[in-house]
């Protein structure tokens, strides 16, 4: 991270942002171009090289993205469903080959033959409408279950924004340390897959002195199969929202940030709606409830990496910077956005905050397992009789999740990946043995991370679904670390020539990869993609082993 680029990057506040600008710059070619790159470079007085460097890393900011039309989701559940080439080819009969490029992932895992067309997101039978579609017709947006086990808090139907304020008036009127000890009392962890505690990353910021700090909502946590972000930010906003206001109001924070992802439009519209209900309400700006608390919100809407879903680098994004994983210390909540004290959250933990305050930390706690509290949203993908979103008490069996809630699979299943690309493969004889909590999954080797389950069919080949895997993690790569930026190429080249005939693996060679991504990467994305790698040699040894030696 370059301290310097960060404080000229702030120079002219949150509102006028560089990488926001970047974004304005693309959007009629679908990149920008050279002269309004060194005009940014300029107004910002950051050097040519850094702005270049920003732009060309984002899939939809880089010169390859000039003049796309249609995108077709790449994702992992739309892979397995291996629906994409009809979609593609659908679309070949409209665009030129170099008009179309691609999304990972569109959240429509529930449906697949995803597809983004003219700033919308479609799927399933939309594919079949598409002349329509290329004249200027939209359609409804998609349909899926939302079903719950236990509890509803966080899929409740929202009440009103007289609740929302009332909530939020009682929580001024009792302070702050009685809002932190609550969500302590909840034992909430971070929903995003490192299971982080909530309440420790607040104390951390509150106890930090700085006339600025900001609360940043992660919602560019792009796990291919998990759309539960999606749900929240265009079906419970204000959930959200209400999260975000009360971190700020712990902490101390003026500013909460929404950085969406590109590939969910729809949740950008609907966050911003929310925002501006707030607004109309009173409940936003200077001297909210006349509590002497002051608070707002910005919405930015992310430019393609997966990687962004790293808070330190989505805290360089939104600076402008190349989004590089940061080195630790020091730490977000010591120094962050624009080297402010921050606070990154994912969208289902802020989510979770609102019931918590309302029901009490302890009934929070009360739910769940000794270290999983609380609720938790599940995303079941296509191969479910009743795919969707469900909200599960922590501690359910999966098979009950699976059975009762999805329906059972609507095809033969041999594994699942479940938690993102990052996430264990689980084969189905495991199914038995896990739970919907942190403990079972560590415990049987695997990881439950968002809690997105992508299913892989009998008929998809294990090497295939590696080769996609170790593809990915190159593709995203920030490139800061060697062992990552090399280790993951390095890896999908040996697994597409193992596949293609070209290779069988050396076992021991490729292990020490696996060691190597694990050990040295600076982040999770280099050190977490072995899991599902190690995952699949191990269940899936007699598959896999004609390409290994």
């Amino acid at each position: 991270m370059s301290k310097n680029l960060s404080e000229l990057s702030f120079r002219k506040g949150l509102q006028d942002n560089l990488f926001e600008s970047l974004g304005t710059a693309a959007r009629e070619n679908g990149t920008p171009s050279a002269s309004e790159l060194d005009r940014l470079a300029k107004a910002f007085l950051i050097g040519k090289s850094s702005v270049y460097g920003t732009a060309s890393f984002y899939d939809f900011l880089k010169e390859d993205n000039k003049g796309k039309k249609a995108y077709v989701c790449n994702g992992t559940a739309c892979v397995c469903a291996g629906k994409q080439e009809e979609v593609h080819q659908k679309l070949e009969q409209h665009f030129s080959a170099d008009q179309i490029g691609h999304m990972t992932c569109l959240g429509r895992c529930h449906e697949n033959a995803a597809f983004h067309l003219g700033g919308e997101n479609y799927s399933g039978q939309d594919i079949d409408r598409l002349d329509d579609l290329v004249k200027g017709e939209t359609l409804n947006a998609d349909q899926y279950h939302v079903g719950h086990h236990g509890p509803q808090l966080l899929s409740q139907p929202f009440g009103s924004l007289e609740e929302f304020k009332a909530l939020f008036q009682s929580t001024l009127n009792q302070g702050r340390e009685w809002a932190l000890n609550e969500i302590r009392a909840s034992q909430i962890r971070g929903r995003g897959g490192a299971g982080f505690p909530m309440g420790f990353k607040l104390e951390s910021c509150a106890q930090v002195e700085s006339d600025v700090k900001f609360i940043v909502c992660n919602a560019d946590e792009g796990d291919p199969g998990a759309y539960s972000d999606r749900y929240l930010l265009e079906q419970q906003p204000y959930s959200v929202l209400f999260g975000m206001m009360t971190a700020g109001f712990i902490t101390g924070a003026q500013w909460g940030v929404l950085y969406i992802r590109a590939e969910y439009p729809q949740a950008v519209k609907e966050s911003q709606l929310a925002i501006e209900a707030l607004r109309e309400a009173g409940l936003l700006g200077e001297n909210i409830l006349g509590s002497g608390f002051s608070y707002d919100f910005k919405v930015i809407q992310a430019q393609g990496a997966y990687i962004c879903g790293e808070e330190t680098a989505l805290i360089n994004s939104i600076e402008g910077q190349r989004p590089e994983v940061r080195t630790r210390p020091p730490f977000p909540t010591q120094k962050g956005l624009f080297n402010k004290p921050t606070v990154v959250n994912n969208v289902e933990t802020l989510a979770a905050v609102y019931a918590i305050l309302k029901k009490g930390g302890a009934y929070y706690a009360s739910l769940g397992t000794e270290k999983s509290k609380g609720t938790k949203l599940v995303s079941l993908d296509s191969f479910f009789k009743r795919p969707g979103i469900y909200e599960v008490e922590m501690g359910t069996p999966l098979k009950t999740v699976f059975e009762e809630l999805g329906g059972g699979f609507t095809q033969a299943i041999k594994a699942m990946q479940i938690g993102g690309p990052l996430g264990g493969v689980v084969p189905v004889s495991k199914i038995k043995d896990l739970y919907l909590d942190y403990e079972s999954f560590s415990s049987q080797g695997f990881l439950l991370g968002h809690a997105s389950v992508v299913c892989i069919p009998e008929s998809f080949p294990m090497i295939d679904f590696l080769e996609h895997l170790m593809d990915f993690a190159s593709y995203e790569s920030c490139g800061k670390c060697f062992p990552c930026r090399l280790g993951t190429k390095r890896g999908h080249e040996m697994l597409s020539k193992a596949k293609n005939g070209k290779l069988v693996i050396d076992r021991a060679l490729f292990n020490d990869l696996l060691d190597t991504l694990q050990k040295g990467s600076l982040c999770a994305h280099g050190g977490g993609i072995p899991l599902p790698i190690r995952n699949s040699l191990q269940y899936f040894e007699s598959e896999l082993t004609p390409y290994f030696n």
